[in-house]
């Protein structure tokens, strides 16, 4: 496409719609009415080419129309994430396809189907985000670099068409131009304008670092979406979520394997109901109130190579005593006391019992984290273990299932094999329960003791992504306050013939620049200029 060269002699790129230089318009609907100063009347690349592929998704990814509309869509999408709570948030060890249909009904089975409890990990949202990045880099991209080389281009002296044009335009007379000239040159370096000259002309400047606003406040953007995107690279962004049995050690999830922690005790400390001065509080909440809590811990490292199957071989590191608001540090990890459950029940013991005697053919000690399946009590007297439920309860279709794997509600299936009855007899137990399946049983698993455990609950945090998120919020800031508090603003004084044509543009404010100009003309020989759309209004 070939360039257009203007009168001024300047070379302009194909699609200017005002010469960059001098400012005379190349089309004629550019003569009637106001000039667009917009973008300086400046060649955007998304008007001028459309015959690529590349062209036409620079095209759609340029228009604010399609930034808006993909902003409105994340919008959406983000706002239907928070109707129920993501998977990270459900109770550890439930089923998702199981636990929104349980907790929320169709609803919540509708919005496990469609994906939406996964919604912000989900490859259609980071597409979203993708774009709406995209879209940002190429609005940015196709204003800022022609504004930029115009803005840099501009002549002092203007084509008197760009200045009959510009929304404030005046006409004067007067004895000595060049006199007029320095009044108003020094007038305008009291309200801080840059003054340029050319050929006698002037052009007062000031707040051009303004129109960037805008640019920097995409970058900013663009920065914090960055950020955004990298938490979902591997070893950048970790927040997970462990629950850790008084004497358990357990690996910390979010590590790749590569810690342990042992939770060595977990002390809770409650308000004294019999102190005067909660009395009043305590009684009016009428349960007890923690004071604090924290985990004594013991942070392990794997040293061996990690096969799979193999005990791992561990290293004491490091200890800490983990309080609220006082997390365990190491290796850019923090562990932070999140929350805690007492009395967990971490073992039952049973007796086989026949029904007719009462007599008793031996003990057997059940872990409800992990039960064996089958055990031995001599003399030809076994019990196996056919269905654990760690938390039991009838589904819709009252079929005995558990809802998760913590013991809350731990019930057994037991069978029952004695030296008289090989094939066994069946029997249901559970917490005041003891069910004869069959109804034909003559031994009984009898309950005799229960263990209980404290269990404490940290979160797992890791945020390499902080710091650019905290860079991106800068930068947005700096372009939101540099766009909104400052105004672009040029006035151009310029002798055409035997007249002095005065005429200014700002990119916002105008009743600023008209207060700016009036202090200008009173002190010197010119008149007020008129703006035009104001006089417009009035008529």
């Amino acid at each position: 496409m070939e360039k257009v060269k203007c009168e001024c002699g300047h070379v302009n790129p194909y699609g200017t719609v005002i010469c960059e230089s001098c400012g005379k318009p190349f089309f004629e609907e550019e003569e009637k009415g106001l000039i667009n100063m917009r973008y300086e009347g400046v060649a955007r690349r998304s008007q001028t080419y459309n015959k690529t592929i590349i062209d036409k998704v620079w095209n759609f990814f340029s228009s604010v129309k399609v930034g808006i509309w993909i902003i409105v869509i994340t919008l959406l999408a983000s706002s239907i994430g928070t109707i129920f709570p993501q998977e990270m948030y459900i109770p550890p060890g439930a089923n998702p396809s199981l636990f929104y249909q349980d907790e929320y009904g169709t609803l919540g089975q509708l919005y496990y189907s469609f994906g939406f409890h996964d919604l912000y990990n989900s490859w259609w949202y980071m597409l979203l985000i993708a774009s709406l990045g995209v879209s940002l880099i190429i609005c940015s991209l196709d204003r800022v670099v022609p504004l930029h080389r115009a803005l840099k281009t501009q002549r002092v002296t203007r084509h008197a068409v760009f200045l009959q044009k510009q929304r404030v335009h005046g006409i004067s007379k007067v004895n000595d131009f060049s006199e007029t000239i320095e009044q108003a040159k020094q007038k305008s370096k009291l309200k801080k304008y840059n003054i340029t000259e050319e050929n006698g002309n002037l052009v007062a400047e000031k707040g051009r670092f303004s129109r960037w606003g805008p640019y920097v406040n995409h970058i900013g953007l663009i920065i914090f979406l960055i950020g955004c995107m990298l938490r979902f690279f591997p070893g950048m962004y970790v927040d997970e979520n462990i629950w850790v049995r008084e004497g358990e050690t357990v690996v910390i999830r979010g590590t790749d394997g590569e810690f342990f922690l042992r939770n060595d005790q977990f002390l809770v400390e409650f308000y004294d109901d019999t102190d005067e001065r909660f009395q009043d509080a305590l009684t009016r909440v009428g349960s007890p109130v923690v004071k604090t809590y924290q985990t004594s811990a013991t942070l392990f490292q794997r040293v061996d190579d990690g096969v799979v199957g193999r005990e791992p071989e561990l290293v004491e590191i490091a200890k800490h005593d983990i309080k609220v608001n006082d997390p365990f540090k190491f290796n850019s990890y923090a562990l932070y006391q999140y929350a805690f459950k007492q009395n967990e029940i971490s073992q039952m013991s049973f007796e086989l019992e026949e029904l007719e005697t009462g007599n008793r053919f031996g003990r057997i000690d059940v872990s409800t984290y992990d039960p064996s399946s089958v055990y031995d009590l001599d003399n030809g007297y076994k019990i196996e273990i056919i269905e654990y439920f760690p938390d039991f309860h009838f589904d819709e279709n009252r079929t005995p299932a558990s809802k998760s794997r913590i013991p809350n509600n731990p019930a057994f299936i037991f069978k029952m094999i004695t030296p008289d009855n090989e094939e066994g007899e069946i029997s249901f137990v559970g917490i005041q329960t003891n069910q004869d399946i069959n109804g034909e049983n003559t031994h009984r698993m009898r309950f005799v003791d229960i263990e209980m455990n404290d269990v404490t609950n940290l979160v797992v945090r890791k945020d390499h992504t902080l710091g650019i998120l905290i860079v991106g919020g800068i930068i947005f800031m700096i372009g939101l306050i540099q766009g909104m508090y400052w105004t672009h603003r040029r006035i151009w004084i310029q002798k055409v013939n035997d007249e002095v044509w005065l005429s200014a543009h700002t990119n916002k404010n105008w009743y600023g620049l008209k207060k700016d100009i009036e202090a200008i003309v009173n002190s010197t020989q010119l008149t007020m200029p008129i703006d035009k759309v104001e006089a417009e209004e009035k008529v």
